[in-house]
């Protein structure tokens, strides 16, 4: 019988959050383990629910060889879940997407206080995160607003955009991101720090009101923030690092987003911007993964890298 004082929810965001982190450690400490494990077919968030499918086709095919010849098929016994790979569903996408566009504000700026809580709630009950538009006392002059695409970052001296990996028509910038490069050589270059260039956001601390006379703390604050941002259209969401500064204020975005960053939240199309909201992520032990936020309602929730 389940206790009635059990917090079920929060008990599963939380073992949510545990299988993220798993993941962040299996890949970042054994990156060929992880190559050879999709190259199977097996996504390294769902190693457990993979085993079991094992198990039960195993017992299932154990007890055919066993059974008369009028048995019925494999699938018929089989889990219903194990009838086809795991596919992400986009329900999550559509809920969220329709959750948060009722509560946006009619220009861009802050939601109302009641929303932004709501919304934090909803990040935490579905993706396990800790997310607000306020951290530490710290607030942007935007958490809704519109981003924009922005050029790769190179990520050590000589760096080129043909080590990137992809997206080699949006060019990298001239110099380095506001707070430099990531590595001193291409040889100290890490997983870690390849995700950070790889999923980066671009914020107008500039323009914040305090930044003049704060200026050696917020810098500090800002390098390299965790934020993650969603977009409300398809309820898409990505979490990334604040490693430049900008957009400019004429150019009318209030952020700026990576090139991985824009082609998964769907906006690499020919005007390369759109909504989003951009919340901070409060995550002081560094334990959320960066890359797009997936999470199949069926499975644990799982950090897709591209």
């Amino acid at each position: 019988m389940i206790n009635p004082a059990l917090n079920t929810s929060l008990l599963r965001s939380r073992l949510k959050l545990k299988n993220l982190q798993a993941e962040s450690v299996l890949r970042a400490h054994h990156p060929h383990a992880v190559a050879q494990l999709e190259a199977a077919g097996v996504r390294p968030g769902s190693l457990r629910a993979h085993a079991a499918k094992l198990l039960s086709a195993g017992a299932v095919a154990g007890s055919l060889m066993l059974a008369s010849p009028n048995s019925l098929p494999v699938t018929a016994a089989l889990p219903e879940s194990a009838h086809s790979s795991p596919v992400f569903s986009p329900d999550l996408h559509r809920q969220t997407a329709d959750f948060i566009k009722t509560r946006l504000p009619g220009s861009f700026g802050h939601l109302d206080p009641a929303a932004e809580s709501q919304v934090s709630d909803f990040l935490h009950q579905h993706f396990g995160l800790h997310a607000y538009p306020e951290l530490e006392g710290n607030r942007l002059n935007h958490s809704y607003g519109l981003i924009g695409a922005e050029q790769h970052l190179p990520r050590f001296p000589g760096d080129s955009v043909g080590e990137h990996g992809g997206f080699a028509a949006s060019g990298i910038t001239p110099g380095r991101g506001a707070w430099g490069y990531f590595a001193s050589t291409r040889s100290d270059l890490t997983p870690d720090l390849v995700a950070q260039e790889k999923y980066y956001f671009a914020v107008q601390t500039l323009y914040l009101p305090d930044w003049d006379a704060r200026l050696p703390y917020l810098r500090d604050w800002y390098k390299y923030r965790k934020m993650v941002a969603i977009n409300p259209q398809n309820g898409k969401a990505v979490v990334g690092v604040v490693a430049d500064s900008g957009p400019s204020q004429f150019t009318g975005k209030h952020f700026g987003g990576s090139p991985e960053v824009m082609d998964y939240l769907e906006m690499q199309d020919g005007r390369q911007r759109g909504a989003v909201i951009l919340y901070f992520v409060d995550d002081p032990q560094d334990q959320v993964p960066l890359g797009p936020l997936e999470y199949n309602l069926e499975s644990p929730p799982l950090l897709v890298s591209t």
